[in-house]
C-alpha cells in the first residue's frame, strides 16, 4: 500500500506556489519601475538613447520573470486539480485495547451498535514463546555444526610463516 502525503502538507507544492507568486510580484516590480524610468527619460529633452534602451531591456527581463511565475502558478493549479481528483484510499482505524497486558493480543475491532458485547466475548490464547532462528535453517541453534562446516578451513586465519622469497 502506497501512502501519499496530503497536498496541504506537501512542501514542494508550497515551495512552487510561493516561488511562483514571488516571481510574478518581482517581475511586476521590475516592469513598473522600468516603465516609470522610461517615461521620465522620454519626457526629458536631454535623454540619451542608451538610457531609453536599457530601461526597455529591463522591462523585457521583468516580463520574462512574470511569464515564468505565471507558468509556475498554472503548474500549481494543475497539481492541485490532479490531486483533488485522485481517489483516496480507505483508512482502517484500529482500536487499542488499553486493558490488555498481552502485547501480542490479536486485533479486536471496535464494538458496533448492533453487537455491543462482541469485544468482551473474544478470548485470547497465550502467546507462543519467540523463537529467534532463521526460517531457512532446519536444525536448532544448540545442535553441533555439520562435519563439512567443521572441516572447512577457508575461514581460518592464515599466519605469515615467512616462506615466501623476497622479490627483487
Amino acid at each position: 500500500m502506497q501512502t501519499r502525503p496530503r497536498l496541504v502538507t506537501s512542501i514542494p507544492f508550497w515551495v512552487l506556489l510561493v516561488l511562483s507568486l514571488a516571481s510574478v510580484i518581482g517581475g511586476l516590480v521590475i516592469v513598473f519601475q522600468q516603465i516609470d524610468a522610461m517615461q521620465a527619460v522620454l519626457n526629458d529633452p536631454n535623454a540619451t538613447v542608451v538610457t531609453v534602451y536599457v530601461a526597455q531591456s529591463w522591462a523585457i527581463v521583468g516580463a520574462a520573470v512574470i511569464g515564468a511565475g505565471a507558468i509556475g502558478l498554472v503548474a500549481t493549479l494543475a497539481v492541485a486539480a490532479v490531486v483533488s481528483t485522485r481517489p483516496r484510499a480507505d483508512v482502517a482505524v484500529e482500536t487499542i485495547d488499553w486493558t490488555s497486558d498481552d502485547e501480542s493480543a490479536p486485533f479486536v475491532a471496535a464494538p458496533s451498535v448492533a453487537a455491543p458485547n462482541v469485544a468482551a466475548a473474544t478470548t485470547t490464547a497465550p502467546a507462543a514463546p519467540l523463537v529467534l532462528e532463521d526460517a531457512d535453517i532446519e536444525t536448532p541453534s544448540d545442535a553441533p555444526a555439520p562435519a563439512e562446516a567443521a572441516a572447512a578451513s577457508h575461514d581460518a586465519p592464515k599466519l605469515d610463516t615467512g616462506d615466501e622469497t623476497p622479490r627483487a
